[in-house]
């Protein structure tokens, strides 16, 4: 965990940074969502800004790159601060009344419109802390690119995140259509946060792509683990339901969906087609989809994935002066050991 609180702590002063001289109730809304303050606006007790997997990658890229992070936290903090405009407003689309299980969401507390405001916020100002880039002697043209990359990011993971919406509706999705939407949604600010990482470090345009690439890939993978965390949990008990509660369509049941037998496939959709799900319905689903060996099959594309971020980092032109860096961001982020 020392590379982890090492970066953690980098990160956490820049974000602390960023807040300085900024008072209002917005962002009290903001501080409370990083866990700094409590409802009434109280310093919490642990008020050390967790760190997602989004600055973790960014960090490690500039790590792999040129061997120093420290260059890279206004980006770390920036991508962070935009993955959690992500969770504000995932929050709301979602219903969730916590972050976590640790405090009522932001929505819960003060209403869906002042939790779709303070998302906005969360992204303005990831925008803002990104050029300060600047600072740190980062020239004009790395800062505009990285800008640039930050916007298309966003922009994509909206993209993503409304075909996501879109396939609640639909019985049948298609992999290919799934893994396009988490492409977009899972895979495009993770790629991103890679790429500023590498920008800041001073990487060339090749290893920069690269790391793009990587992160994409490696975001791509962990959406997969998420769902398969989803539907049988840390302790492979089944009892995590909330995205089959929300009708979301993860991996393991598209698969089950395109080769099961006919009645599988009909009491599947019988159980979606309902308005509400009921609690009951998830050990049946969960059921279904180990006959048909989705867990496995999931499992499976998982590997496939970071097999191809690792092929992206192989060309001649890439440049890693510790790619060990790398290595260990892929443990963390996704519990898989480098190959």
């Amino acid at each position: 965990m020392e590379t982890y609180d090492s970066y953690r702590a980098g990160v956490h002063a820049e974000l602390r940074s960023a807040f300085d001289g900024r008072q209002g109730m917005l962002y009290d809304l903001l501080r409370y969502h990083l866990g700094w303050v409590d409802e009434r606006g109280n310093p919490a007790e642990d008020a050390l800004t967790p760190l997602h997997h989004c600055g973790v990658l960014t960090m490690a890229s500039a790590d792999a790159v040129s061997g120093e992070h420290r260059e890279a936290v206004s980006a770390a903090a920036a991508v962070e601060l935009a993955y959690n405009f992500v969770l504000v407003h995932n929050d709301v689309q979602a219903g969730r009344i916590d972050q976590d299980n640790v405090r009522p969401s932001i929505w819960w507390v003060w209403g869906p419109s002042q939790a779709i405001n303070a998302g906005d916020g969360l992204h303005a100002l990831a925008r803002s802390v990104l050029m300060r880039l600047s600072d740190a002697g980062t020239d004009a043209e790395t800062v505009l690119s990285a800008l640039r990359g930050l916007d298309q990011a966003c922009l994509t993971l909206c993209e993503g995140q409304y075909m996501d919406l879109t396939y609640q509706d639909q019985i049948m999705v298609s992999e290919a259509d799934y893994m396009d939407m988490v492409g977009r949604k899972s895979g495009a600010l993770a790629g991103c946060s890679a790429l500023l990482g590498a920008l800041a470090s001073g990487a060339q345009s090749a290893t920069a792509d690269a790391l793009e690439q990587w992160g994409r890939k490696l975001g791509m993978a962990r959406q997969v683990r998420d769902d398969i965390s989803d539907l049988w949990g840390r302790s492979g008990d089944g009892f995590t339901p909330a995205n089959i509660l929300n009708k979301k369509k993860s991996l393991p049941l598209i698969h089950a969906l395109q080769t099961s037998d006919t009645a599988a496939k009909r009491e599947l959709g019988a159980i979606y087609m309902k308005r509400v799900l009921e609690p009951g319905d998830t050990p049946r689903i969960v059921s279904i989809l180990e006959e048909a060996g989705s867990r496995e099959y999931s499992d499976g594309k998982m590997d496939e994935l970071l097999q191809d971020a690792r092929e992206a980092l192989s060309g001649d032109e890439v440049e890693l002066s510790h790619p060990e860096a790398l290595d260990w961001a892929i443990q963390w982020v996704v519990g898989r050991q480098a190959e």
